[in-house]
């Protein structure tokens, strides 16, 4: 039967008619199941990237479900610029705004003061903190390699086992990019199954506490256990750390400051040298060391602009749950400020200013800074932009009514099913944005007849899949083996055993919180 598409999907490049399905119902499902396996073979087999993947694949589905050649293209055009239109805006903004954080020491303020008042036994829970800051505001790569010195060195100097400092600070990192906008995985997510971003930001958040703390310090207790390793030789002083890059097989020192984002950066807002009493928790001083530290812009101001994006959009979703029919030049004002591309624009904006202020960089180092935030996030929004197409095409055959109506009479859960589309891609691919595009796309037809609510806590599924069981096809599992030194088995016990707490900690809280929530 026809299937009629929701508001939310015309959004997203559809049209108010109903989509006649392009073939019968196992060429429609024979054409979706081969779809995916070829997006899947391209990317692990033909180690083909992950753009052009689903591309053919999406075309590929098309064609196979019965739409003519020109309309296979057309339809996958539509639902690329869409995506592009909705989310690419926001992913470029926070990058700059996270390339603004690196650079003109904010990121390092925000680091250094937590880490300076925190008590020993209190470091791990610290580090989860720090993790989950600077996890809000920038990508994961980008985050661990920021990380990573601070983490051994703050391991070297207090003496704790590495893991109950590492595993904390990489759960906040992880847990903040599979739930929370604006990373492009939720974005995405949230455009495609038209959910509100308020509303998926403030039940993100909510999540990922419970998820951090279990998977994070706690768990950490039992990862320093099993892996009692030392501290890796990476560093001689602060401004002067050698990380040892995710190819170096031994994980020991080679490669310095290749690696750091903040690098360039903090060479250009050297102050004069001075001496410093390098102290930790409970008075203990280990060594004066002469250094020559960064400026960088106040532990307040640094917090303010990485808070300032969420506090707008939560203020908008505050509003919209409890005055859903107010009217007036305040509503209007904080809508339009929480909108998300007026939020990330203030923050950018914010950063622009206060950071560069603060951090002593002049018109030319904030230029360069925007500028060199884009290259990197290219391959990103050419996937993101892929998988919104390879979407509307699961839509225009009729793949997706299909879907949907099996979703509905099967009786499971419509959040489980969505987690498990998104693990089983993730596990074939390695890719925690493909898992996320993959399965918003085939999941946007169920969301049609789901609540505000629910359609958010779909998102949180998605996401929770997209990071379970990384292993070797994924590139953060070599990261963090190559900068922590430890072995491929070390590295499973410890990585991917805390990504699969994330994602099934996750999809335990979305299902409890989908009892209450209808």
């Amino acid at each position: 039967m026809p299937h009629a598409l929701p508001d939310h999907l015309l959004a997203a490049g559809g049209t108010t008619e109903t989509v006649d399905p392009s073939g019968s119902i196992p060429q429609l499902i024979i054409a979706a199941l081969v779809g995916i396996v070829v997006i899947i073979a391209l990317i692990t087999w033909l180690k083909v990237h992950p753009f052009i993947a689903l591309t053919i694949g999406a075309l590929g589905v098309g064609i196979g479900a019965g739409l003519a050649p020109d309309k296979a293209v057309t339809s996958f055009g539509d639902g690329f610029g869409a995506t592009m239109t909705s989310v690419g805006i926001l992913v470029g903004l926070g990058a700059m705004f996270g390339k603004m954080l690196v650079d003109s020491g904010a990121a390092d303020r925000v680091v250094d003061t937590l880490v300076r008042k925190s008590s020993k036994a209190a470091l791990p829970w610290t580090m989860a903190l720090i993790g989950a800051l600077i996890g809000l505001p920038m990508f994961f790569e980008v985050g661990l390699v920021l990380l990573i010195p601070i983490i051994v060195l703050v391991a070297k100097r207090s003496e704790v086992p590495i893991m109950k400092i590492a595993v904390p600070a990489l759960v906040g990192l992880s847990t903040m990019h599979a739930f929370v906008p604006p990373h492009p995985g939720p974005l995405v997510a949230i455009s495609t199954v038209g959910a509100n971003l308020g509303t998926t930001l403030a039940f993100g958040i909510v999540l990922a506490i419970p998820v951090i703390i279990l998977a994070g310090p706690l768990f950490a207790r039992f990862a320093a256990r099993w892996v009692d390793i030392p501290v890796p030789d990476m560093f001689g002083s602060r401004g002067a750390v050698a990380t040892a890059g995710p190819g170096s097989g031994s994980g020991s020192a080679s490669a310095a400051f290749a690696d750091d984002p903040a690098h360039s950066g903090r060479q250009a807002r050297r102050r004069a040298a001075t001496q410093d009493t390098a102290s930790l928790p409970n008075g203990k001083s280990d060594f004066t060391r002469v250094i020559s530290e960064p400026r960088s812009p106040s532990f307040t101001v640094a917090l303010i602009g990485i808070l300032l994006p969420v506090v707008l959009m939560l203020g908008q979703a505050i509003r919209e749950a409890t005055a859903p029919d107010a009217a007036g030049s305040w509503v209007s004002l904080l809508d339009f400020l929480g909108s998300p591309m007026i939020a990330i624009g203030i923050a950018a904006v914010y950063a622009m200013v206060f950071f560069a202020i603060g951090g002593g960089m002049d018109r030319s180092a904030v230029s360069k800074s925007l500028e060199s935030a884009l290259p990197p996030i290219a391959g990103v929004l050419l996937i993101v932009g892929a998988g919104g197409g390879f979407k509307q095409v699961l839509i225009n055959t009729g793949i997706g009514g299909v879907i949907a109506d099996a979703v509905k009479d099967s009786g499971v859960s419509v959040l489980l099913v969505a987690w498990v589309v998104s693990a089983l891609v993730r596990v074939a691919t390695g890719s925690a944005t493909v898992a996320t595009v993959t399965a918003a796309g085939i999941m946007a037809p169920i969301a049609a007849d789901l609540s505000t609510p629910m359609t958010s806590l779909l998102v949180l599924a998605i996401g929770a899949g997209s990071v379970f069981l990384s292993h070797v096809n994924d590139a953060g599992f070599w990261l963090v083996k190559g900068y922590l030194g430890t072995t491929v088995g070390q590295t499973f016990k410890t990585w991917t055993v805390l990504e699969c707490l994330i994602s099934v900690f996750g999809l335990l809280g979305v299902l409890l919180a989908g009892v209450f929530i209808r």
